[in-house]
């Protein structure tokens, strides 16, 4: 399972029990922030998509969604999600559970600008019922980030 395998990564920095399993589904923003008892824009959604050959991360707060022409100018194409099966096979965890950890061999993950607001987020951990927070630092660090990029609006822009 992927989040076991999230958990085995985060167990090499000693931060395994920081990886919280909760009693109730994570795998929507609005069910992880209330299942944290946190703001919804606090949850740091991870989008899937295919550029070129490879899959791409974008990791983005949870009230903002993805501005197509910025994402362009970044990528030089149209977004493209993965499909649910894809981003299992070519990520490594299911909707609802992707993350910027523990991913396969050869997956980009980018950081948007809309997590700076933030002290601390909640990313997932591989599976739809699971979540850590970290600080923005933190994040940067574990997620393995290609850099930060700003390919996101607010949903009601």
């Amino acid at each position: 399972m992927a989040i076991e395998r999230v958990k085995a990564f985060f167990r090499e920095y000693g931060m395994e029990e920081r990886v919280r399993e909760l009693d109730e589904s994570s795998a929507t923003v609005e069910l992880a922030a209330a299942a944290l008892n946190c703001e919804p824009q606090r949850i740091a959604k991870t989008l899937s998509f295919m550029v070129d050959d490879h899959a791409v991360l974008v990791v983005a707060a949870g009230d903002v969604k993805i501005d197509n022409p910025k994402y362009k100018a970044q990528f030089g194409k149209k977004a493209k999600m993965l499909s649910p099966q894809e981003a299992e096979t070519l990520v490594g965890h299911a909707v609802g559970g992707v993350c910027p950890f523990a991913v396969n061999e050869g997956v980009e993950v980018y950081l948007d600008e809309s997590l700076k607001r933030f002290e601390t987020v909640f990313p997932a951990c591989g599976s739809g019922n699971s979540a850590i927070e970290l600080t923005i630092p933190e994040l940067e660090k574990y997620s393995g980030a290609a850099g930060w990029i700003d390919v996101c609006k607010l949903m009601n822009a």
